[in-house]
């Protein structure tokens, strides 16, 4: 590791260099942000997990660019152009930008104008020209001056002139500092405009938003920048970024413009010439590519946080479960789970038109949760979802049946999938459609593992941003979430242990493995025994694995086994057992965090111990609630401004809340709508799945558009 990255990332993150050494020494050894933010306090000085992701991440691009000064030192050096001040400037520098810009006179480069100059014998004329120091004045002494650099391929004086200004317009545009002034200018005065693009009109209708808009690009809001993009990409817009006035290219000639002679009125030309052809194009990739990227990580980290509420949604637990995947003409599919989501039945119901056999299915529905003892009904909110959520809650059980509206994003992701055929390979994908969703009622953690992030439907633009980045953040949120709430090894399937902090998708078959030929697992000792289970993934994984029923209680906490002898310490200094030390407030009272110190276990670890066992094994996530919507209102056309309705929050972006009201349309709470204050964040305010009031503030049939606000209680 180089030694000065501890203190980069320390200055920028700003917290104590040690801080970020240590991190960085544990994540070199192979640690993971899970446990390093649980289990390694001592060491970090508390980081959580955001702020470990965030070494992480600053970490790796320190190291692509001490990766990219290797081989723009060695492509120097190969040349023979390297000097000692250009490699101290290269060491120095950790800005790609910058790196880039020193690189950038050396960088091999297509056969240039200013290149055929210098193949003329310009180059001389180009630096008398620069200089701006002629041996006399006036045009003659110019002209006298050029006239020496006539050959068989410079005719004529105005030709030699026009070759050393190309030159002379390339120094400009590799000069780190009118790059610099380009960058000031744009960085305070840049516009980013779109246009349609003529005769797209019609058909890039969805963009009419952005047929002519102006803005000052540090000021755009990252949502309207991606439809921009996209508008572009798809041919419909184009997108221009321009510094609004010419200020640019004065204060360049102000830099490089040094006599009022007719030297410097050709220098003059040729940084207006570098600027219009050279300089202003490339500043602009630039910029383009900075904002998209500024854009880009917003928009994901609206998507991370959508998405870790989603996957923290309130599981309903271990409860025999009939899903319900609702259709119209192809009918309802129905399914039967027993408490750990194994499917015991599966049928198809008409009850809606064409068919319309309503009492046949209401019969069908009634008998199944008799028979199957079933506690609970889960229902997709699709097409057809509200006619059928109300079919459910009309029928008379012989018991108290609780009804759900459960979410089908991704869930036809999931039916197609690789991961359900290896599920369920005798049955199509409407049978594991419903599953998926009576399972997602269970535990939405343990059935959304299965699917892409990204295709479960709670982002914004997310196939326009970087899908590296993208792909990336949403698999560290999905490991955050896994290990949060700890997994119950002994019942987890191999989607869900994959996510376990130091096991991945290989070990994680393996322990499915181990577990069908000997069994359950009945310590987390007995882990040792899995193949390919060492002592690294062991450490690594063993506080998030819970086994119910263990035979150490603590097996069912997150405890860390490293950490057992000192429970059993506190134990035996209270006279009792480490179970009496579980179910015991009173005697939990009475212990002294302070004698337990040591080099290795500090107050943060102890502590955590001590909260752990007031819980142990205690599920983090909030209790589930049933939810009912307005039952008047069942299409758009039912609504009416100033309406006061129940809602469920199913998507937040940059810009608002989306909100289900039982209609097929989702209506927008617009961020000024949001609360009683101004608010920036969205997800500050409103949560996934978080059940609302809102007033609907205007209806809008034509483009199925419901504007709402939100009641703030």
């Amino acid at each position: 590791m180089n030694s000065k990255i501890p203190a980069l990332i320390a200055g920028k993150l700003q917290i104590a260099e040690q801080q970020a050494l240590n991190t960085l020494l544990l994540l070199d050894d192979g640690a993971t942000i899970p446990f390093i933010s649980r289990y390694r306090k001592e060491r970090t000085g508390g980081l959580d997990e955001v702020q470990i992701s965030d070494i992480s991440d600053e970490y790796r691009r320190l190291l692509e660019i001490e990766k990219r000064k290797e081989t723009i030192v060695a492509t120097i050096e190969e040349q023979g152009k390297m000097t000692d001040e250009l490699r101290g400037r290269i060491d120095a520098t950790w800005s790609a930008t910058e790196l880039e810009d020193l690189y950038l006179p050396y960088k091999p480069k297509r056969r240039t104008r200013a290149q055929i100059a210098r193949e003329k014998g310009l180059e001389p004329l180009a630096r008398i020209v620069m200089s701006q120091r002629l041996p006399g004045a006036g045009a003659a002494a110019l002209n006298g001056v050029a006239g020496r650099y006539l050959s068989d391929g410079v005719s004529t004086v105005e030709e030699a002139l026009a070759g050393a200004r190309d030159i002379i317009a390339e120094w400009v545009n590799e000069n780190t500092t009118a790059r610099n002034i380009v960058r000031n200018v744009f960085e305070r005065e840049a516009v980013i405009s779109s246009r349609v693009i003529k005769g797209k009109e019609g058909d890039g209708d969805k963009y009419r938003d952005y047929f002519e808009v102006s803005e000052p690009l540090r000021r755009i809001s990252s949502h309207r920048l991606l439809a921009m993009r996209r508008g572009e990409a798809e041919g419909f817009l184009r997108v221009d970024i321009s510094p609004d006035g010419e200020h640019a290219p004065e204060r360049l000639c102000n830099y490089f413009v040094k006599a009022a002679d007719d030297a410097g009125a050709q220098v003059r030309m040729a940084v207006t010439d570098s600027y219009k052809r050279l300089l202003k194009p490339s500043i602009e990739t630039e910029f383009a590519a900075l904002s998209k990227e500024t854009a880009d990580r917003e928009a994901i980290r609206i998507f991370e946080e959508n998405l870790r509420q989603l996957l923290l949604s309130p599981p309903l637990g271990q409860k025999r479960i009939l899903g319900i995947d609702p259709g119209f003409r192809t009918g309802c599919k129905v399914v039967c789970l027993n408490e750990q989501g194994d499917l015991l039945h599966n049928e198809t119901i008409y009850p809606h038109p064409p068919q319309s056999n309503r009492l046949s299915a209401m019969r069908k529905i009634a008998h199944l949760v008799e028979q199957f003892d079933i506690q609970a009904i889960a229902v997709g909110n699709g097409t057809a979802g509200r006619e059928t959520e109300q079919l459910v809650q009309s029928i008379r059980y012989d018991r108290k049946v609780q009804v759900f509206s459960v979410s089908e994003s991704g869930a036809s992701i999931y039916s197609a999938s690789k991961t359900a055929r290896e599920e369920f390979p005798q049955y199509d994908v409407t049978v594991r459609g419903a599953v998926s969703l009576g399972r997602r009622l269970m535990d939405p953690l343990a059935e959304l593992v299965k699917i892409d992030p990204k295709s479960i439907g709670v982002g914004q633009y997310q196939h326009d941003v970087n899908q590296t980045l993208l792909k990336h953040a949403l698999d560290r949120t999905v490991e955050m979430c896994v290990n949060r709430v700890g997994v119950n090894v002994n019942t987890a399937s191999k989607y869900l242990l994959t996510y376990v902090s130091g096991i991945g998708s290989a070990l994680a078959q393996h322990i499915v493995d181990y577990r069908a030929e000997h069994g359950m697992f009945r310590s987390r000792r007995s882990l040792l025994e899995v193949p390919k289970m060492g002592a690294k993934s062991f450490e690594q994984s063993a506080g998030f694995l819970r086994i119910q029923g263990a035979d150490n209680p603590l097996d069912n906490s997150a405890v860390h086994p490293e950490s057992y002898g000192v429970v059993e310490r506190m134990a035996k200094d209270l006279d009792c057992s480490v179970s009496d030390l579980l179910a015991g407030e009173a005697l939990r009272d009475k212990i002294v965090l302070e004698r337990y110190v040591t080099e290795k276990t500090g107050l943060p670890t102890l502590q955590d111990i001590l909260t752990e066992l007031g819980k142990p094994g205690r599920d983090p996530r909030e209790t589930i609630k049933v939810f009912e919507f307005d039952p008047s209102v069942k299409t758009i056309s039912d609504l009416r401004e100033g309406m006061v309705l129940p809602g469920i929050v199913t998507n937040i972006t940059k810009f608002g809340a989306f909100v289900d009201m039982g209609i097929k349309e989702n209506g927008l709470v617009h961020i000024s709508q949001l609360a009683d204050r101004f608010v920036s964040d969205p997800t500050k305010v409103v949560s996934l799945h978080q059940h609302v009031t809102v007033k609907v503030l205007e209806v809008d049939e034509a483009r199925k558009r419901v504007s709402l606000s939100m009641i703030v209680h």
